[in-house]
């Protein structure tokens, strides 16, 4: 293909690019073929003429029409940046309106593959990683659902982006924590849960691919560097959509180093507080009960006004306090949002709802304990993510299980007005089971068989969260 034409930028300057790439708003994939005067693009390539569930598999089309019928430059492999000249790499990336008209990423973005073998001996500024991402050309189209073809998307946003000061901090931790678990031979337990921005995003054609790594025999599955759907969703709403309010940042002035030990440290400094000197200190009528009030007060010790920080919607935080007795005991297991049976068995164990959770979630434990009078205190935080094999061997035997129970036909009785039923009991499993988690037995979704159940959710059994406490935490 002969690209030997002159271009309507200039593509040595970032701004030229990012002015050129500003046409492009508004216009579907199909307009942008239509208008390409040099019809570059290859004799008979569709480029995603195809039904929807075919797009899905071929939406990197989108990005080759961007590149072939719109800059017009071939798409390659480069290893440099798609505008080498002026550092620049482009990316193409859905975006979607939720039902109460907010804006959302609809996935994470993918970067560039991970190298098991070579990145071990990368650092962060010369890695491949970072010479492909550290400045891109974000171009958001709108994902419709109804569309029947993927050319039928339409260009929302095109904006250059390169992660500010205090991301970027929080990025090159991320990066390490990827690569210090490959150096240790732990790729085979890398989990977008290890970190906060930067995930180890899982990338194969089928769930079986495995690649060898450095320090281990084990083969992992292939990986590439990604900015977290959480991340792009900020990016979004905070970078790219003019006039957008923002959360507010916990690093406000400052620049920090470590952000989860700048965290911890600040709720670690008022460690034997208790909840009512909290209260009268950030001013908080206790006697309203507010709902979540120890949340609420993690919030303000770390100076957020409302319960929502910037940095923790960026990184998929979420916020769970632990309230230990007196006794060293949880009374509370952890619950999670409730499942739909008919769904539930159509999905895959490695690409599960439940497992992609908390795969891709980091937990802040923010612990609490009631002292000898049965006065609850603050003990402190951490921040958590659950353990590769207890995900994997132990959440997924509960998982299959349940699949499994409801595919054969849920067993289940009344009992003095309650339900008795065979879904895997807490007594079970040392780290989940599945419960009720309805509003009443009123509360239900339909089984596969017909019948109405009430609404039911996986748990992390209390036993199990109070052994991933830390030690000074309990005491």
């Amino acid at each position: 293909m002969d690209f030997s034409i002159e271009y309507d930028y200039d593509r040595a300057n970032p701004k030229s690019i990012e002015a050129y790439a500003q046409k492009l708003i508004g216009k579907s994939f199909r307009q942008i073929m239509d208008d390409d005067e040099n019809n570059l693009r290859e004799e008979g390539a569709t480029y995603g003429e195809t039904d929807v569930a075919e797009a899905k598999r071929n939406k990197g089309n989108l990005g080759q029409i961007i590149e072939e019928c719109f800059f017009h430059y071939s798409c390659n492999s480069d290893a440099r940046a798609d505008f080498p000249e002026a550092g620049v790499e482009l990316k193409v990336t859905p975006y979607k309106v939720n039902k109460n008209g907010t804006l959302a990423a609809k996935e994470r973005l993918i970067l560039t593959m991970i190298d098991y073998m070579t990145v071990v001996d990368e650092d962060f500024d010369n890695s491949h990683f970072w010479n492909k991402s550290k400045l891109i050309l974000l171009v958001y189209y709108l994902y419709m659902q109804e569309a029947k073809y993927n050319l039928d998307y339409h260009i929302g946003y095109a904006k250059l982006f390169t992660p500010p000061e205090q991301d970027l901090k929080i990025i090159r931790h991320d990066y390490e924590i990827i690569v210090s678990k490959i150096r240790a031979g732990k790729a085979h337990e890398l989990s977008e849960g290890d970190t906060m921005y930067l995930g180890a995003a899982p990338k194969a054609a089928t769930s079986a691919n495995r690649r060898k790594q450095p320090f281990s025999d084990e083969l992992a599955k292939p990986r590439a560097f990604a900015f977290k759907n959480s991340y792009m969703t900020y990016v979004l709403n905070n970078y790219i959509v003019p006039g957008k309010d923002t959360y507010e940042p916990i690093i406000k002035d400052e620049s920090v180093d470590s952000f989860e030990d700048y965290v911890v440290n600040k709720i670690d400094a008022l460690a034997g507080y208790s909840v009512e000197d909290l209260c009268v200190k950030y001013d908080i009528d206790a006697s309203k009960k507010p709902k979540s009030l120890e949340a609420l007060l993690a919030y303000r010790i770390l100076g957020i006004k409302g319960n929502h920080a910037a940095e923790f919607e960026k990184a998929n935080v979420v916020v769970k306090t632990i309230r230990i007795g007196n006794n060293n005991k949880i009374k509370e297991s952890m619950s999670f949002p409730t499942f739909k049976f008919k769904e539930l068995i159509e999905e895959e164990w490695e690409n599960s709802t439940f497992g992609n959770y908390l795969r891709e979630t980091r937990f802040l434990f923010v612990v609490y304990k009631f002292d000898s009078d049965n006065t609850l205190r603050l003990k402190g935080a951490q921040f958590w993510n659950i353990p590769y094999e207890d995900l994997e061997i132990e959440v997924r035997s509960v998982w299959e299980r349940t699949v499994q129970i409801l595919k054969e036909g849920l067993k289940f009785e009344k009992v003095n007005g309650a339900y008795q039923n065979n879904f895997p009991k807490a007594s079970e499993n040392r780290v989940s089971h599945v419960r009720p988690h309805g509003q009443n037995a009123k509360d239900t979704y339909e089984l596969p068989d017909g019948r109405q159940y009430p609404k039911q959710c996986f748990w992390l059994n209390n036993t199990y969260i109070l052994d991933q406490v830390e030690d000074e935490l309990k005491e």
